[in-house]
């Protein structure tokens, strides 16, 4: 009687303990998700800013290259977050939380050809600068048809994408109570406003970087990095999670029955 008691009593116990792990490991590649995204941006400074971006790129091309390398951990972090959260909420919204992960993934790829569109501006830099030829206008015309890409994947990742992926999973999060109700209000207030920006950038409404614009993407990073901490040093809900698991389970007898 003992033995299966306490069978029965670590059975129950594993899911929790399983969600725990889950929420650390997502919790830092948030961190990490955003860390590298700030980094990535400051590095390519070099390459996107001013009128002599392509001769400031091959002076600097090591801090591009760092910055490709930051955006590149951001895609692997950003990937890690939806697959790190599609077991957790999937039994809260089978469809949605499959939805999360598709649109995440395809930020990812957004995202994966902006970094490819600045290092191939970077070898354009490079022969820029090697090239003896009097005429560049070529080199212009083809720099900024790549600062035009990357500026529309930076758009369409890091706002549109984001934003619909992150409404997906803090409704989950606010219909399971895995995380404290006022945070995932915050996360889907957050997806709104960044969404929003990225609809005005979107139309020419606004342009995207501009100082007022920017105020709507703060409320989603601060959300991200107040979720990542919750997320490292509380977890989940573990009531939210026991009390899953039995109504599951209710079913599962009943289906059987």
């Amino acid at each position: 009687m003992n033995t299966n008691r306490k069978t029965t009593v670590s059975e129950k116990d594993k899911p929790v303990d399983t969600h725990r792990q889950a929420a650390t490991i997502v919790g830092m590649m948030f961190i990490f998700a955003t860390v590298s995204a700030i980094l990535g941006l400051l590095f390519y400074q070099p390459i996107l800013t001013g009128p002599d971006y392509l001769m400031n790129g091959a002076g600097q091309k090591n801090q591009v290259i760092l910055g490709a390398l930051m955006e590149l951990v951001l895609v692997v972090t950003a990937i890690g977050t939806a697959i790190g959260l599609f077991p957790v909420l999937r039994p809260y919204g089978e469809r949605i939380a499959l939805g999360h992960l598709f649109f995440r993934f395809l930020e990812a790829i957004v995202i994966t050809v902006g970094i490819v569109a600045i290092l191939t501006l970077l070898t354009l830099s490079r022969d820029f600068v090697a090239a003896d030829s009097s005429d560049t206008s070529a080199y212009h015309v083809a720099g900024a048809l790549l600062l035009a890409v990357y500026k529309w994947t930076s758009m369409l990742g890091p706002l549109f994408f984001l934003g619909i992926n992150t409404f997906m999973y803090s409704s989950l999060l606010y219909k399971s109570k895995l995380v404290p109700r006022p945070l995932a209000i915050l996360g889907l207030t957050g997806a709104t406003l960044v969404f929003g920006y990225a609809m005005l950038v979107l139309f020419g409404v606004a342009v995207q970087g501009a100082a007022p614009l920017i105020v709507l993407a703060l409320p989603i990073a601060a959300y991200e990095m107040i979720l990542a901490g919750w997320l490292i040093v509380k977890g989940f809900n573990t009531a939210a999670i026991v009390e899953n698991s039995d109504r599951v389970n209710v079913s599962e007898s009943l289906n059987a029955a």
